[in-house]
């Protein structure tokens, strides 16, 4: 009897085990299938890269997909910048126009400050260089100066608030 109760547990493995198998081969190929209808987001081949490296290759990919051609900006510089404004369902590009007092971050996430003189307030914004509301990017001017940061120009009034122009660049 006992001998009977082991062979019958076997049999039971046996099917269970079975089962599992073309369960779990059914499953492997409804994902194949899944991922054969998903498109490929990143054409980044992810093979033992760090993760620096990994972000850095989307970055570049990412720079790379939106081909905006802006030129060099550096601060001091007069730039107009085109920002997308959309009211309702229509959009349209509202220039603004000032000085580059300064740049962060770099590559993707890299942002300028601009400041000007709106109705005798001092008025700055934060540009994100790469962003898809930034329409466009014209330098108009270039600028000599000797620092980074031109936060100094907050305190300053009027014609002092003027930067001379640099002509070599």
């Amino acid at each position: 009897m006992a001998a009977e109760s082991k062979d019958m547990t076997q049999d039971v493995t046996d099917n269970n085990e079975t089962t599992s198998s073309t369960e779990a081969a059914d499953t492997a190929a409804e994902a194949s299938v899944a991922v054969a209808e998903k498109p490929a987001a990143a054409k980044v081949s992810v093979g033992k890269l760090s993760a620096k490296q990994l972000i850095e290759a989307f970055e570049a990919e990412q720079i790379a997909a939106q081909a905006k051609d802006h030129p060099d900006i550096y601060v001091g510089d007069t730039v107009r910048v085109g920002v997308r404004i959309t009211e309702g369902n229509k959009e349209r590009i509202q220039p603004y126009e000032g000085v580059v007092i300064a740049k962060r971050h770099g590559g993707l996430n890299e942002t300028i400050t601009v400041r000007r003189i709106f109705q005798g307030i001092g008025v700055e914004r934060v540009f994100l260089v790469h962003s898809p509301q930034v329409a466009s990017i014209k330098v108009e001017r270039r600028g000599k100066v000797r620092r980074a940061k031109l936060f100094y120009l907050r305190d300053r009034v009027g014609k002092a608030t003027r930067v001379k122009q640099r002509f070599d660049r």
